[in-house]
């Protein structure tokens, strides 16, 4: 499916007979990279998410041996970035101890795989702890895979990373196949791409055209629609002419802004600017706000958020639509008076997939916290975990992390 090498043809967890689990040291690369304030775990979902693989291994009496990243820890281990708390939580979540083991490679890990039992799960330290792990450096990937018998990668969060913990160990365990989480992830948004029901529709948010210029480019071929929200809309409406004030501006991206625009005359796609816009006198959440007509922007006034009309429009933009793919916020979200433009594209969405039978899908961080901010979540079809992996993915560029998985 258009250089994205997708999941059907690489083996999963499912593919694997029973002897090849059974009494088996599985090595499990998940994606508990969570956010923490101090040792509380804020937002647990990536470590809820993990939990369905490590059951079924489980299940199958493997012993089951964790490996993840958490932050960028800049110059070996610093207690703030240690996965203690995750082990923690993962172990409430499977009613069990899951033992971290103080280092991820060396002879306590050893040590640790060696005593355990058929059905134990155990967690090593954090990756990023050794800086060979994002350098993928031979030596240490030998280290890291020494005591495992085969290798599942579950971390969609870094599948878009050449990393020891992500690509390297496929080199020395065998086989290596993919978990529920990352099979799931990319059966959505590789299906949705190479196989959407159509009309499809893209929601392509954020501050800056930069850098989501490459993912827009690439949803334009394959959408009918794409509604364009955030900061980068004062650069497209710059390229169309119209004063914005004092909005966010990307001179650089005016000329990439234009071309854009041509490519979906010239392809018949439909690019939906807002209509109107709430404008600010300064960035914050207590400014002087006012609506304005999108071509109405006054001097001194900034853009933070869609206007209810653009709403309007956005909803009945998307009615028709049968796959809807989201990637980033259409204002200033954190603030509660630039909040309306994002959210009530996620009810109009959440709308679409509960009542109706569209498919809908966040990807990327930031519309994802919105989801879960809005508290409507529970109701699209998929959620995805990853940001960068996503938007890599639907870009349409090989994930390294899948690409080195047994193909079936």
């Amino acid at each position: 499916a258009n250089g994205i090498t997708s999941l059907e043809a690489k083996k999963s967890i499912e593919d694997l007979a029973d002897d090849e689990l059974k009494g088996k040291k599985v090595l499990v690369r998940c994606d508990v990279n969570v956010p923490l304030d101090g040792k509380t775990i804020t937002d647990d979902t990536r470590i809820r998410s993990s939990i369905p693989t490590i059951e079924y291994l489980k299940g199958k009496g493997a012993i089951v041996t964790v490996c993840s990243h958490l932050g960028r820890p800049k110059d070996g281990p610093e207690d703030k970035f240690s996965l203690g708390p995750c082990a923690e939580r993962m172990g409430e979540l499977l009613g069990q101890d899951v033992k971290l083991v103080g280092d991820c490679i060396g002879d306590e890990v050893s040590a640790a795989v060696g005593a355990a039992a058929e059905g134990d799960v155990i967690m090593l330290e954090n990756t990023r702890f050794y800086k060979e792990e994002t350098k993928n450096e031979p030596e240490f990937v030998e280290k890291l895979a020494a005591p495992f018998d085969l290798f599942v990668n579950d971390a969609f969060g870094t599948a878009h990373r050449a990393h020891a913990s992500t690509e390297g160990v496929t080199k020395y365990l065998s086989p290596s196949v993919s978990g529920y989480l990352l099979a799931k992830e990319l059966e959505y948004l590789d299906g949705a791409i190479s196989a959407g029901k159509k009309p499809m529709a893209a929601i392509v948010g954020g501050s800056k055209v930069s850098s989501k210029i490459t993912v827009l480019e690439a949803l334009l071929d394959k959408c009918e629609k794409v509604i364009i929200g955030g900061g980068m809309v004062f650069t497209f409406l710059k390229a169309k002419g119209y004063d914005v004030g004092t909005s966010l501006v990307e001179d650089d991206f005016v000329d990439t802004a234009k071309e854009v625009i041509a490519k979906a005359e010239k392809l018949g796609k439909q690019i939906l600017l807002p209509v109107d816009i709430v404008v600010a006198d300064a960035f914050s959440a207590d400014a002087n706000t006012q609506t304005v007509p999108f071509d109405a922007i006054p001097e001194g006034w900034m853009g933070l958020d869609n206007g209810p009309v653009t709403t309007a429009v956005q909803k009945e933009a998307l009615s028709e639509c049968k796959t809807i793919i989201m990637n980033g916020p259409m204002g200033v979200f954190e603030f509660e008076a630039f909040n309306k433009g994002t959210f009530g594209i996620v009810d109009i969405l959440a709308d679409l997939s509960k009542d109706g039978d569209a498919v809908t899908i966040i990807g990327g961080g930031d519309s994802v916290a919105a989801c879960e901010q809005s508290g409507r979540a529970g109701d699209m079809s998929h959620i995805s975990t990853g940001g960068g992996a996503s938007l890599e993915l639907l870009e349409g560029k090989v994930l390294p992390g899948v690409a080195a998985l047994a193909d079936k």
